[in-house]
């Protein structure tokens, strides 16, 4: 046992390497290709499938299966990716317990669905692996997109853009491409630099250009991408964190878990990452699951996540929650954070029970528990921050409308930046792309062509 573990505080190597090796290996392994067609042969091939109109991507769900079914992976791959460019990451991320999966026939039936999301990753996985890019490019067309944000949403619909014959450069403010893909999912889901290669077969279409360290409102400014570009989408997330708004919370050792995640991501040496002996995480979604998976993983000795309202309301799906607790992460709900306790440091966190209003919202009641805690993440969202002016707003983020029209002329907007969504990789990839035919027919007036 490292000496490490039980030390009290932050601090770095409370598991030896070969631990952390062992824990940070591939959560769900890939098929081979026995196993593959056994799971393929378990589709009913359904007309009108439940599953691909559950798919925000409207990928053609028993056509790719029936394709591995019969041999043929890479026209599995071919039919995957013409609806999701990000098939192999979806594969990994995608919540396919609510969505295709919980649509399938069979879990109704028998409670064990086609493993569609297993299936997808192996008729990606092959075709990303062989390097080579199956699309390519229509003659140019001499037109200019600009795009802010290589993220999910962004690097989508810079890819349907350049297949159509457009130039497009992509301003993006981080150091990698990939966005929450590369800096903000849990290591254990994607393992071996694969959002990183994703992305390099992605450009591999070409007349994609990627400028870094582009931030909009610091580096570039929208009426400048106006001018100079025939169209511009924004597609660049949500830079800021929200507050816990309690008292206390400035103190050391409280942090924000989409960093946490993203230092995690991009660490050579994990015995090298400090983490707590006792780990609170407040949130319900996501993000906090990961943040506290991985704490875990790290060798914290208690993880606890906290959220305000019941357990059936969580952001985090069911599985998601099943895998927190199986990893040894303890769940408390009906309950808000109050007052961040320490001297310098954090040391407890106190907590209010919640009780629902008649109207829906939440009040705290008399009743008060404490954490002991030498480490805490926020994971209770993430805010708009930077957006022009000029854009009208909805719910903090920007407004659009149809296939991510802003309320400016020429500029469309999706992923988690844009009014309506639901903060997934997959849904994020499908506002990308429609987004990008909307923009092809506004520029040329072709048709639009949208899956499903």
């Amino acid at each position: 046992m490292s000496q490490a573990r039980l030390a009290p505080g932050v601090v770095p190597g409370r598991l030896t390497p070969h631990e952390l090796a062992a824990n940070f290996v591939d959560v769900a392994p890939p098929m081979d290709d026995h196993e593959a067609r056994v799971a393929a042969d378990r589709c009913y091939f359904c007309h009108d499938a439940p599953c691909v109109t559950a798919c925000p991507t409207s990928i053609d769900i028993p056509l790719f299966i029936r394709q591995i079914a019969t041999g043929t992976p890479d026209a599995a791959a071919m039919t995957i990716f013409h609806a999701n460019i990000f098939g192999g990451m979806c594969a990994r991320v995608c919540p396919t317990e609510t969505l295709c999966e919980g649509a399938c026939v069979r879990t109704e039936a028998e409670g064990d669905p086609v493993e569609i999301g297993a299936l997808q990753r192996y008729a990606t996985d092959g075709m990303i692996a062989g390097g080579s890019h199956p699309f390519r490019r229509a003659e140019p067309t001499g037109r200019r997109v600009a795009v802010v944000g290589a993220g999910p949403a962004g690097l989508a619909c810079a890819h349907r853009l350049a297949a159509k014959g457009h130039d497009v450069t992509i301003f993006e403010a981080k150091p990698k491409p990939g966005g929450l893909n590369e800096y903000g999912i849990a290591s254990y889901k994607a393992v071996d630099g694969f959002a990183q290669a994703e992305v390099d077969w992605l450009l591999g279409i070409g007349g994609i250009t990627l400028r870094h360290d582009q931030r909009l409102g610091r580096d570039i400014t929208l009426e400048s991408l106006r001018a100079e570009y025939d169209a511009v989408f924004l597609g660049m997330g949500l830079g800021g964190v929200n507050a816990l708004r309690a008292e206390g919370e400035e103190r050391r050792n409280v942090l924000d878990a989409v960093s946490f995640i993203r230092e995690l991501r991009q660490a050579s040496d994990l015995t090298a990452l400090p983490v707590g002996r006792d780990v609170v995480v407040i949130g319900g979604g996501m993000t906090a699951v990961d943040a506290a998976v991985q704490a875990r993983l790290l060798g914290a000795e208690n993880v606890t996540i906290v959220y305000r309202r019941d357990r059936s309301q969580m952001g985090a799906s069911r599985h998601e929650q099943d895998h927190a607790t199986g990893s040894g992460v303890r769940i408390i709900c009906n309950a808000a954070p109050v007052k961040v306790h320490g001297n310098g440091s954090v040391v407890e966190v106190e907590f209010a029970y919640t009780a629902v209003d008649p109207d829906g919202g939440l009040h705290l009641t008399d009743d008060r528990f404490r954490l002991k805690a030498d480490q805490v993440f926020r994971a209770i969202g993430q805010r708009l921050d930077g957006v022009p002016e000029t854009l009208a707003l909805n719910g903090g983020k920007i407004g659009i409308a149809g296939p991510g029209r802003t309320s400016i002329p020429g500029v469309w907007a999706g992923g988690d930046c844009a009014a309506g969504g639901d903060d997934l990789t997959v849904t994020a990839v499908a506002e990308g792309r429609d987004a990008a035919e909307d923009i092809d027919a506004h520029l040329t007036g072709r048709p639009v062509e949208i899956p499903g």
